[in-house]
């Protein structure tokens, strides 16, 4: 599988209790992404965040919460990230999503010609 040079960076954000069809979202998405044969997808879950409605959620031991902040990540061709959203969609309720540009310099044992400097 190959990522194109000029790429995509999803960025999905909620919090780890969300839910999609009884399991954890971050779970649905992933093996969305997967079943979609994107590149790959991460999942990163912070030890602190709020979102739109300003509820602090930490991991803190003296206000051990729950309901961490989580992020998943993919990155692909810009085609392949928009139809993955469109399928999605149905599974996403309160999240915020982020698209950004992104150049590939490496993807897996393949380089794209060495790291270029400004």
């Amino acid at each position: 599988m190959t990522v194109p040079r000029e790429a995509r960076l999803l960025r999905i954000f909620f919090g780890e209790n969300d839910r999609a069809d009884g399991k954890p979202l971050y779970e649905a998405l992933v093996m969305l992404a997967r079943d979609r044969a994107l590149a790959g997808a991460t999942v990163l879950r912070g030890p602190m965040g709020f979102g739109h409605a300003s509820h602090l959620h930490t991991a803190k031991i003296l206000r051990l919460s729950q309901d961490l902040p989580i992020i998943v990540e993919i990155v692909d061709a810009e085609d392949k990230i928009r139809d993955f959203l469109r399928a999605a969609e149905p599974l996403l309720g309160s999240v915020l999503v982020t698209l950004e540009r992104v150049e590939v310099i490496r993807y897996g044992g393949t380089g794209t010609g060495g790291i270029e400097g400004p």
